[in-house]
């Protein structure tokens, strides 16, 4: 089987959910200016990769450095909390949530500002650094349990229930929607400010978004949809090939389960149930889907880390790379060669990538780069 397979979308453009609208953005965009540490993340140029790979120019969105926490999840939690606070301004409610990683810490670091506790759950196969990362926020208890995501999901639903708890997680349940919305609403941080760095020369014609539930790429596809109208760009979904449930789903036009434990270093993007209030955005803007194997991120991480000439190091970790790794293979694999031109990827073509998040898995980031995290980072 190949490394990448590609499906195409029928851009059927329907109604867009009620959450994107300016409004909304606007409530978004305040909350985030007050917190405390809020800077916008850097929009990185690749100038000497873009001249390499034969393409107008590949901008970058850094999330590693998001709050220190070195992902961007925490935009979504930290916004889903404040709306919950804000209906219960004299209690401390204790947050709970299932998570691959950066989820979990985006909500234990939201709690931690409020003064609250939170309760994190992680599938089978978590890696012990992703856990001593939430935990050394000091207000929070994780559990690693025996199952795979999508089935911590639901017993962690029942959990919070049964406690009395509040569950802050990025996807659609049955009779809950209203904190995953306002997460995907918090994600839309990112996409703002990529419009607001951009010099008026450059505008992107291109985006790559990676997913694992679908709501950080149906929370830039929708402000996208919403915002640039006619002029949006060729948007391809990422996916790890195990768990890749857009790809799976999208092109036919119902939502189809790949839940299981899988195996991916992907760990951000190893979730098989898609975001059903996503799902018709994802469903209906975006241009095309793509399944990768591991190797495909590791060349984007190893990429990052050892730039071209001239270009900026960047520490990529493995949901963070698999969008650069993708482009690459793309643009310099003659066996790719009529993905490339479905793509329209051209010297006028202007790339724009999200990386998710830094190092969050330091002994597989040295193992795939062949130096630590600190190192690249300077």
């Amino acid at each position: 089987m190949k490394s990448i397979q590609i499906a195409e979308g029928k851009l059927a453009r329907g109604p867009l959910p009620a959450m994107f609208s300016a409004r909304h953005y606007e409530q978004v965009k305040a909350f985030h200016q007050s917190l405390a540490g809020y800077a916008p993340t850097p929009l990185i140029h690749l100038e000497a990769l873009a001249k390499q790979l034969g393409i107008r120019a590949i901008l970058v969105k850094d999330e590693s450095q998001r709050f220190g926490l070195k992902a961007f999840k925490a935009l979504g939690a930290s916004y889903a909390v404040h709306q919950i606070l804000a209906e219960m301004p004299d209690q401390k409610p204790v947050f709970v949530t299932t998570t691959d990683g950066n989820h979990g810490k985006g909500v234990a670091w939201a709690a931690l500002q409020a003064g609250c506790r939170a309760e994190i759950f992680m599938p089978k196969g978590t890696v012990a650094s992703r856990v001593e990362a939430i935990e050394a926020l000091g207000n929070a208890q994780v559990t690693v349990t025996e199952w795979g995501y999508d089935e911590t999901v639901r017993w962690t639903r029942d959990y919070a229930q049964r406690q009395g708890y509040i569950l802050v997680q990025d996807t659609v349940l049955p009779g809950y929607h209203e904190i995953p919305q306002n997460i995907v609403l918090g994600y839309t941080t990112m996409i703002r400010e990529v419009y607001q760095q951009l010099p008026p020369s450059i505008q992107p014609t291109h985006v790559f978004l990676q997913a694992g539930v679908g709501s950080m790429a149906g929370a830039v596809l929708g402000w996208l949809a919403d915002t640039q109208k006619d002029q949006l760009p060729v948007t391809s979904i990422i996916e790890a090939a195990d768990s890749a449930c857009v790809f799976a789903s999208c092109p036919r036009g119902e939502l189809v389960s790949k839940a299981g434990i899988t195996p991916t270093i992907m760990a951000g993007l190893n979730c098989g149930e898609v975001n059903p209030d996503i799902f018709p955005v994802l469903r209906d803007y975006a241009s095309f889907y793509f399944a990768c194997a591991d190797e495909i991120t590791e060349a984007g991480m190893r990429q990052y880390a050892d730039p071209s000439d001239g270009d900026q190091a960047i520490v990529a970790g493995e949901s963070g790379a698999v969008g650069l790794g993708l482009l690459m293979k793309l643009c310099q694999d003659a066996s790719y060669a009529q993905m490339k031109q479905a793509l329209g990827l051209d010297e006028n073509s202007v790339v724009l990538l999200f990386n998710t998040e830094g190092a969050t898995d330091p002994a597989d980031y040295l193992r795939v780069v062949g130096r630590p995290w600190i190192e690249v980072s300077g």
